[in-house]
């Protein structure tokens, strides 16, 4: 079985760390995978996003339009970008606190995100919208909307994973102070 898994949203949302760990997690488990990500734009609250492959023969990590099993969107109108890669029957689990891009803010215009949420809701078939905002306040923390997002995804079935698996391998990658936090993350129940 292949998965193509599409991760995206601005700089400081965590989208590196999060493609780390699905990775570390499928190779815990023997499952071959590659990932590709762009950075560059990550210190400047620019897009960030991340390809993973996993499964048997892949050979890139970059995936073609409309084959992702699943977008897992840190920022609504990042989600909606990114879109035309998703495959028919696809999943999206997004955000839906926005990020006001740099352009909207020198603008002047007013970005609330919630046109982006309309058009995922429209547009695709299974949507799981996540109160990012709501989940780090009861969390205590902004650092851990990335465990957030992702113990939603992986919950809803579109990853070959559990949510111990993951949290297995997160206790191996975050210092140990942050662990207990990141594993209230990860379990923080979305309805």
């Amino acid at each position: 079985m292949q998965s193509n898994i599409l991760i995206c949203g601005v700089g400081g949302q965590g989208i590196v760390l999060t493609s780390k760990l699905i990775a570390a997690t499928a190779m815990e488990h023997d499952i071959p995978v590659m990932s590709a990500e762009t950075i560059g734009m990550a210190q400047k609250g620019g897009s960030v996003f991340s390809f993973l492959r996993l499964g048997d023969d892949i050979y890139c990590p970059m995936f073609p339009e409309k084959t992702a099993d699943i977008i897992i969107g840190f920022e609504p109108a990042e989600a909606v970008r990114m879109l035309p890669y998703l495959r028919d029957g696809g999943q999206v689990v997004v955000n839906t606190h926005p990020i006001m891009p740099v352009t909207a803010t020198l603008s002047g215009s007013d970005y609330t995100g919630n046109e982006m949420l309309d058009y995922l809701q429209r547009n695709v078939e299974n949507v799981v919208l996540v109160d990012g905002n709501r989940a780090i306040e009861e969390i205590g923390s902004p650092k851990v909307l990335n465990m957030v997002m992702l113990g939603a995804a992986v919950r809803n079935g579109v990853l070959p994973f559990s949510v111990d698996d993951i949290e297995d391998t997160m206790k191996k990658t975050v210092r140990p102070q942050f662990v207990e936090l990141n594993s209230k993350a990860l379990r923080y129940d979305i309805k």
